[in-house]
């Protein structure tokens, strides 16, 4: 336990310090990449890497590092964590090579596998009573916003000033400051029943997301139908039927199968997908678009999606007010609106759209997307008694990276092939020749239309998905869940989850 008595603010504060640093880091790198390729070289694939290596550590080792929490402690392991990230961003700020850079973004990302399920968790059991958790998630949601806004401006400025290891080194001064923060204020807290390791479920968990992760990735080069594309998805079905199968047979499973007969948090972990699809696809064709198309640099391509950071900013910790008053179905019908009219305004995009119209659906997707995080996080950790907390906050943060690999892989094919029909592909248009400069500047905003089209699809998706998680069938399945999980009578549901107004009992330690 820590020194010092329990502080929430100061424990909310630590943990959000933690996804800054985790958020931030995507976007800064991103920004930096045309100065790593041009210091270290290396093939496009490879610099995707720089990127993708970092998720994927964090797919793969997000259940497993939640679930430890629960039983070795949640502060050791996040602070663990913080100093793991920090030591990886050491490593990349050294990195002589690119190679040695993509090795030390996956240890960078065990790092950060740590931390934000952890910091759910440690949330979750700091703040007990449902409003108070409720606006706590919220204001956890609204550092997503900070990071996002934060991320791109920074990078820019740190790569034009200071050179792109500056966007590895920040992350040091930062990190020192959480482990302080997390050793003063954040007390220790563990499972009530600990369970002993499943082995076998990490290993098949691992696995399936690093097989589906890496065939994700690699099909922008490869395509759907080659050896290897097809091979990582068989062998990722293949591990999930297998963990299905091991964790029904195990008396204290990893992965709980019950977690998934209550609606809320099976809607809770859809959504996600659907959401971080989303995200993920607007994130990476409108820079594409700002960049390639309407020829900005990449701090005024930033500039120019801060529309989307600020409404992140400020429906966040609205939604999470929302879900403390009125329940899920209000903030996650808005979001879903926010979405699909945000994406609704880019079907017809094209090179010269007017920037005041970009504005607009930039605002739009980012208040929905800040408005979704709340009730999706709410769901996962509420739903379940709080000394599983941490395994149910993993599950919630891996479905958001499924959805996120899923958003950028799927959008990418999707404007690619429609590109290949007009005589060029997707990685010609991002090139930096002046040919595929002016190829993507014809044919990118036309390809994408169809992305758009998906993504109101999705949207709509999201709203059937909100209210078949909030109604009465939904509350009688977070009562029966409660019933099989803590071995007896189960006490009243956290209702604002089913949208109730009503107060509620916290569930017990």
């Amino acid at each position: 336990m820590s020194d010092s008595p329990l502080r929430p603010g100061l424990v909310l504060a630590t943990c959000c310090l933690s996804l800054l640093l985790v958020m931030m880091d995507v976007t800064i790198v991103n920004v930096a990449l045309p100065s790593i390729r041009a210091d270290l070289g290396g093939r496009f694939s490879t610099l995707q890497w720089v990127v993708d290596a970092y998720t994927l550590a964090v797919a793969s080792l997000l259940v497993v590092a939640g679930s430890t929490a629960d039983r070795i402690g949640r502060r050791r392991v996040f602070v663990t964590g913080i100093a793991t990230f920090c030591l990886g961003s050491v490593l990349c700020g050294l990195a002589p090579s690119a190679l040695a850079l993509v090795l030390a973004r996956g240890f960078q990302g065990l790092g950060g596998a740590m931390l934000n399920p952890v910091a759910l968790s440690i949330i979750a059991n700091v703040f007990t009573a449902p409003g108070a958790r409720a606006r706590a998630i919220g204001m956890w949601g609204a550092m997503s916003g900070v990071a996002l806004a934060l991320g791109p401006l920074a990078g820019g400025v740190l790569t034009t000033y200071a050179g792109w290891r500056a966007v590895f080194w920040v992350n040091v001064p930062v990190g020192v400051l959480a482990i302080w923060l997390s050793l003063r204020f954040i007390p220790e807290s563990r499972a009530a029943r600990a369970r002993a390791i499943d082995v076998p479920a990490q290993v098949l968990v691992a696995l399936t997301l690093a097989a589906v992760t890496s065939a994700l990735i690699e099909v922008r080069d490869y395509g759907w139908r080659a050896p290897a594309i097809e091979g990582g998805l068989a062998l990722a079905a293949l591990g999930a039927v297998a963990l299905v199968v091991v964790e029904r047979r195990r008396a204290q499973p990893l992965l709980d199968m019950r977690f998934f007969r209550a609606l809320p948090f099976t809607g809770a972990i859809l959504i996600a997908i659907c959401a971080f699809a989303i995200f993920s696809a607007f994130l990476f064709l409108n820079t594409l678009y700002l960049q390639d198309v309407r020829g900005l640099s990449a701090l005024h391509a930033g500039l120019c999606t801060l529309p989307f950071a600020l409404g992140v900013m400020v429906c966040a910790p609205l939604s999470g007010r929302l879900v403390a008053a009125r329940g899920a179905r209000l903030p996650l019908l808005l979001s879903a609106a926010g979405l699909g009219g945000g994406a609704l305004l880019l079907t017809g995009l094209g090179d010269a759209t007017p920037l005041g119209l970009l504005t607009v659906s930039y605002g739009l997707c980012g208040c929905g997307f800040g408005l979704c995080n709340a009730p999706i996080t709410n769901a996962a950790v509420s739903g379940m008694p709080r000394d599983q907390a941490g395994l149910a906050a993993a599950l919630a943060s891996t479905s958001r990276q499924i959805g996120a690999l899923l958003g950028i892989a799927v959008s990418g094919t999707m404007t690619a092939s429609a590109m290949v029909k007009a005589g060029t592909g997707l990685e010609a248009g991002a090139g930096t020749g002046a040919g595929g400069d002016r190829v993507a500047m014809v044919l990118l905003p036309l390809a994408s239309h169809r992305v758009w089209w998906g993504v109101v699809a999705l949207a709509g998706f999201i709203a059937w998905l909100g209210l078949l998680s909030t109604g009465a069938r939904a509350r009688a399945s977070v009562l029966a869940v409660r019933a099989m999980l803590e071995g007896g009578a189960s006490p009243a549901p956290d209702v604002r989850l089913a949208g109730q107004r009503t107060e509620s009992t916290p569930p017990s330690t």
